[in-house]
């Protein structure tokens, strides 16, 4: 799969998404992180973090899910929309298909976390349970489909999806130009291919990384041989960070991360739980456990990391369930 496989999105489209979505994304700010002994206190690195988990639905997925669906015709809207999501897409989706008064349908894994599926059925929208398998759930998306003519928002694989994620990585430009290092989680990969198509088209001296948990590393394996792999569902379930489950990155997407990232890194569920809690003390901020691999790659790789100044880690949602917080924050 080339980069040259798809058309790559243009910072014009990504400036004309961020006008487009201004009115129900939030423009999140930079938070520094003053994690002792790495940034702060007198040493030598400043690292922020990208406070996703500010959006009104608390994740970035409002970002890609506003852009495509504010594009909907009047026919399209009142057809209705459908997705396929474990959770802070189904939100984006449904809150997205509020403003527009349409009706949202969101097929769900069983698993999904239950704080996810609440606040998903609390705008209205309408859930569809399937098994864990990403297949499973866009089987059923294409079933409902067929019979009720829905339109389809996809999670990841979407150029209207990625140019409104990319709105992110333009905010951090914007903010901070001189940033040397921008890390962003990865799964179907829909943020990390808008936040580095956003960052290397504005300054391509700022390295990009994406981050992904050890246990579902089917994107850092995609990358590292050059051609999209799949992993099975009972291996990318087993990872804490429910919104990185996806069994494979979409076509999309990796020709984006092919043309604009530069490397992508692995984390274990100890360094991601480790991480929660240093955001947390740090920055008082509450991340869930895919928001925090962004941070655990800078807390714990440094070594696979190049030098920098000035980082910023895309803490991408914050929808964590309460017993799971308060167990990892009183955690030695």
């Amino acid at each position: 799969m080339s980069a040259q496989s798809f058309p790559l999105v243009t910072i014009d489209e990504i400036r004309a998404a961020a006008a487009r979505i201004a009115d129900i994304a939030v423009r999140t700010p930079l938070v520094r992180a003053p994690f002792p002994g790495l940034s702060g206190y007198g040493t030598d690195k400043e690292i922020f973090l990208k406070a996703e988990s500010l959006q009104p639905i608390g994740a970035f997925k409002i970002r890609g899910a506003a852009n495509k669906i504010l594009q909907l015709t009047p026919t399209e809207i009142a057809r209705g929309v459908i997705t396929y999501s474990s959770g802070n897409h189904a939100q984006g989706v449904a809150y997205a298909a509020r403003e527009v008064r349409a009706k949202a349908v969101i097929v769900m894994p069983s698993n999904a976390p239950a704080i996810k599926r609440a606040a998903t059925l609390a705008m209205g929208a309408e859930i569809v349970d399937v098994g864990l398998a990403s297949s499973e759930r866009l089987a059923k998306s294409d079933e409902l489909v067929k019979a009720h003519g829905y339109v389809v928002i996809p999670p990841y694989d979407d150029e209207q999806i990625i140019t409104g994620q990319a709105t992110c990585g333009l905010e951090i430009i914007e903010s901070l130009p001189n940033v040397d290092l921008v890390l962003a989680p990865v799964s179907g990969g829909g943020l990390l291919s808008g936040v580095a198509a956003a960052v290397k088209q504005l300054s391509p001296r700022t390295r990009v990384f994406g981050v992904e948990p050890e246990l579902a590393g089917d994107t850092a394996e995609s990358f590292r041989t050059g051609a999209i792999v799949t992993w099975a569902a009972e291996l990318t379930s087993r990872t804490i960070a429910d919104g990185l489950r996806t069994q494979s990155v979409g076509a999309r997407n990796f020709a984006h991360i092919q043309a604009f990232v530069d490397g992508i890194i692995t984390v274990t569920e100890s360094e991601i739980r480790a991480a929660m809690r240093a955001i947390v003390a740090a920055t008082r901020l509450v991340p869930e456990p895919s928001g925090a691999v962004a941070a655990a790659a800078l807390l714990f790789h440094a070594s696979e990391l190049p030098p920098y100044a000035t980082a910023v880690a895309v803490v991408s949602g914050g929808n964590v369930d309460p017993a799971l917080l308060a167990q990892i924050l009183t955690e030695s």
